[in-house]
Order: structure tokens, then C-alpha cells, then sequence
């Protein structure tokens, strides 16, 4: 008789393997016939609705901080006419992709993964396996797709508040020159900061979203388990999304060379 040890780690690591999977299986089968248009279009639309405005209301107090520290830094050490650009880039490049993603994470992600832990604890999940019709294909891909969208979207839309919030409080605030904060800014910055700002929510929405699905395919069990696969969703996607930021910066730093350099 023999006994099978498992080393410590072995079951966050199945997990991630799972989970690595479902990403494949999520790609493999968008390309598959039927797409599903109406869900797809049903899911972009709840997912705006649920964080539109929610990250409307914080890009403005996110580019406020911003401009006002960099305006406080910049002024004591003699560098205002820089202010605009420092802050412009702070927020396209890092703060409008991560909060993005915050909101798409905890408003979105979580009734994703609400929505199919409900319907796996009631069976309709394996009521469609049972009936040959692909779960993935037909909830999972349509809403991972919709989180990617909406991210994009709403990234430029904190891009936009965010820049314009920082302006309004660096021009009105702290006395900053209209004129210097667009030049700085205009010669600082390039196109692909835009890019890596877009690829990022981009990324950070496919990553939300197979989380959010991830979990709620794969509850504990009755609704306790739905509530606890909403938190661990939401959770393990933040901690995703900060790593993959830090790896996304690094090698756009390395690629892109600064403007002017």
C-alpha cells in the first residue's frame, strides 16, 4: 500500500495551473462560431453601468493628489515648468490603468463571479455540459471580452478626468501657468505612453475577468461559498494586477527610450 504526499504548495499551485487553463481555453474558443453577440453586448452594458461613474468620481480626487504633490515637489526644487508633464504621464502611464482595473475588478469582477457561482451552485452549469453546449463559449468568453472592452473605454475616460482634474487644481489651486503645464507636457510626452496605457487596461481586464470566472465556475459550495468566491476573486486579481503592472513598466521603461534621450 502506498501513500501519495503532496509538498507544501501543491494545491495554490493546481490552482494556478486551473486557472492558467481556463485563460487558454478562454482564448482557444473566442474564435469559435457562434459568437455570442447578445451576451456579449448584454455584459458590456452591466458592467458600465455598474462602474461608470464610480470611476468617474475617483480619476478626479486621483488626479488632483497627483498634480498637487508634484506641484509641491516641483516648486522646492525649482522645477515648475515640469509640473504637467510629471503629472500627465504619472497619471496615463500608472494611475489610470490601475484604476481602471480596481474598478472593473471590484464592481465587475465581482458580479461575474456572482453571477456564475449562482448559476453553478443551481446546476445550469452542469445542466449545459449535460446538454453539450460549452459553459466557456457561452458566459465566460462574452463577459471576459466585455471586461476588455470597458476597461479600454473607461481608461480613457479617467485619462481625460484625470488630466483635467490635475490641471484645473495645479492652475486655480497652486497658482501653476496654463502655458507651461501643456508645453511640459507636449514635450515630455510621446504616443506610446498612450499605448502602454491602453495595453495595460487591456490586459488588466482579460486578467479580471478570467479570475472573476475562475472563481465563480469553482465555488466552495452553497451560497456561503458564492460570497467567499466573490472575495477571493476580487482579492487575487488585485495582487495580479499590481504584479503585472510592475512587469508591464519595467519593460516598456527598458523598450521605450524617454523622449529627448
Amino acid at each position: 500500500m502506498t501513500t501519495q504526499t503532496s509538498f507544501p504548495g501543491a494545491g495554490a499551485l493546481r490552482e494556478t495551473g486551473k486557472l492558467c487553463q481556463l485563460g487558454i481555453d478562454v482564448v482557444r474558443t473566442t474564435f469559435r462560431r457562434p459568437f455570442q453577440l447578445r451576451e456579449f453586448i448584454q455584459q458590456s452594458w452591466f458592467i458600465v453601468s455598474v462602474t461608470v461613474l464610480p470611476t468617474a468620481l475617483v480619476s478626479i480626487p486621483f488626479g488632483a493628489v497627483i498634480a498637487l504633490q508634484l506641484g509641491s515637489l516641483t516648486r522646492q526644487i525649482g522645477a515648475q515648468s515640469f509640473t504637467g508633464a510629471a503629472s500627465v504621464l504619472a497619471i496615463i502611464q500608472q494611475a489610470s490603468p490601475i484604476v481602471t482595473a480596481l474598478l472593473i475588478a471590484g464592481a465587475g469582477g465581482s458580479a461575474i463571479c456572482a453571477d456564475l457561482g449562482s448559476r453553478k451552485i443551481r446546476e445550469e452549469i452542469d445542466a449545459m455540459e449535460v446538454l453539450g453546449v460549452s459553459p466557456i463559449h457561452r458566459l465566460v468568453v462574452p463577459r471576459v471580452l466585455a471586461a476588455m472592452l470597458v476597461s479600454v473605454l473607461l481608461n480613457g475616460m479617467v485619462s481625460v478626468v484625470g488630466v483635467l482634474g490635475g490641471y484645473f487644481f495645479n492652475v486655480i489651486m497652486q497658482d501653476g501657468t496654463p502655458g507651461a503645464y501643456l508645453a511640459s507636457f507636449s514635450a515630455l510626452a510621446q504616443l506610446p505612453d498612450l499605448w502602454i496605457s491602453e495595453l495595460k487596461a487591456l490586459i488588466f481586464g482579460f486578467i479580471a475577468g478570467i479570475v472573476a470566472a475562475y472563481r465563480g465556475l469553482n465555488p466552495a459550495g452553497g451560497p456561503k461559498g458564492v460570497g467567499d468566491a466573490v472575495n477571493q476573486a476580487v482579492v487575487i486579481t488585485f495582487l495580479l494586477l499590481f504584479f503585472v503592472n510592475f512587469v508591464l513598466t519595467t519593460i516598456y521603461l527598458q523598450v521605450v527610450p524617454a523622449k529627448g534621450s
